[in-house]
C-alpha cells in the first residue's frame, strides 16, 4: 500500500510512539544500484535494529550501528533500506544518511547517532516479508551447531582468522572445511534477522527449534557473499527465545569470546569491512 508523505499520518504517529518508548527500526545499507557489479548486487544484507532517538519534520535520528564495540560508519549520502514493524504490520522505505547527530539531554555527549531522511513514501508488507517494490532485504542464512566442547572452537577460530588475513592481503583464502568444525552436535540453518552491538537475532524454523531447548552454546557460521568472502565464524550463546504465531523461534544470541578474546577483533573487522565495501560500491555507482 504505497503512501505519499502527506498520507503517512499513521506512519509518523508510529515513529512518535517508538521514540517515546525507546523503540527501534531496522536499517541496512542498500546495494541494488543500477550498474553495480554482480557480486555487490547479490550480497546478503546485514540488518541492524537501531533505536529512534529523535524525530523532526523531514528527518529521523537513530543510533549509529555498532558491532562488537566497533562503530559502523555510514558516510553522508549512504542509501539505506529501512523497516518498522508494529504488531502484525511492517512498513519498508528507502532513505539517505544526512550526517552525524549532536546529542542532547538526556543522552551523554559521547552518544553517537545518525540523521536519516524521513521517507518520501513507505510501503506496507506482510510481517514475514522483507521485499516490496520500494526496497528489498535478503537475509543471510546462519549455520548453527550445538557446541559440545567450547574449547575445541579455538582451532576453527584461528583458521578463520588466517583465511580473513589472506583475503585482506589479496590472496585466495583457503575454504572453510567442515573438517575444521569444533566438537559439535547435528547442525541446522536459521535466518539472520538482525545484528546488535554484541550479538545477533536469528529465526529458527519449527523443525529445527528443539536444539534451542537442549543447548545454550553454539558454533555459528554465516556467509555474506563477495563483500566478505570468508565466512563469519564464532562461538555464541543463546540468551533469550520467543515463539511467534507460526511456532518459529526468534533467538537472541550473544557472541562468546571467553576462550579466545582475540577472535572478537576478527569478527568485528569482517563486519566492518563488509559494510565498508557496500558503502564504497555506492560511491562508485553514484
Amino acid at each position: 500500500m504505497p503512501a505519499s508523505r502527506s498520507r503517512t499520518t499513521e506512519w509518523r504517529r508510529s515513529l512518535e510512539q517508538l521514540r517515546s518508548r525507546e523503540g527501534a527500526i531496522e536499517i541496512a545499507v542498500a546495494h541494488d544500484h543500477p550498474g553495480g557489479d554482480e557480486g555487490i548486487l547479490n550480497a546478503a544484507d546485514l540488518v541492524w535494529r537501531v533505536r529512534v532517538l529523535d524525530l523532526a519534520t523531514d528527518e529521523i535520528t537513530v543510533d549509529l550501528p555498532f558491532a562488537l564495540g566497533r562503530a559502523i560508519e555510514l558516510p553522508v549520502g549512504t542509501e539505506i533500506v529501512g523497516a518498522i514493524a508494529i504488531g502484525q504490520n511492517r512498513w519498508m522505505f528507502r532513505s539517505k544518511v544526512l550526517g552525524a547527530w549532536t546529542p542532547k539531554a538526556p543522552f551523554p555527549r559521547t552518544h553517537r547517532g545518525i540523521r536519516i531522511t524521513l521517507p518520501d513514501h513507505v510501503e506496507r508488507c506482510l510481517r514475514r516479508s522483507m521485499r516490496v517494490d520500494v526496497a528489498s532485504i535478503t537475509l543471510p542464512k546462519v549455520e548453527m551447531w550445538p557446541l559440545l566442547e567450547p574449547r575445541t572452537a579455538m582451532p576453527a577460530e584461528r583458521a578463520s582468522e588466517l583465511a580473513f588475513k589472506a583475503a585482506m592481503a589479496g590472496e585466495r583464502p583457503a575454504p572453510m572445511s567442515d573438517d575444521m568444525l569444533p566438537t559439535v552436535g547435528p547442525g541446522f540453518k536459521a535466518s539472520l534477522i538482525n545484528l546488535g552491538g554484541g550479538g545477533l537475532g536469528v529465526l529458527v524454523e519449527p523443525n529445527d527449534s528443539a536444539a534451542l531447548s537442549r543447548h545454550r552454546m553454539f558454533w555459528i557460521r554465516f556467509t555474506l557473499g563477495s563483500i566478505m568472502p570468508v565466512p563469519v565464524c564464532a562461538t555464541a550463546r543463546v540468551v533469550h527465545t520467543h515463539m511467534d504465531s507460526s511456532h518459529r523461534i526468534y533467538a537472541g544470541i550473544s557472541f562468546d569470546f571467553d576462550f579466545n578474546p582475540a577472535h572478537q577483533r576478527v569478527v568485528a573487522d569482517q563486519i566492518v569491512q563488509a559494510i565498508g565495501r557496500l558503502t564504497g560500491a555506492q560511491r562508485k555507482a553514484a
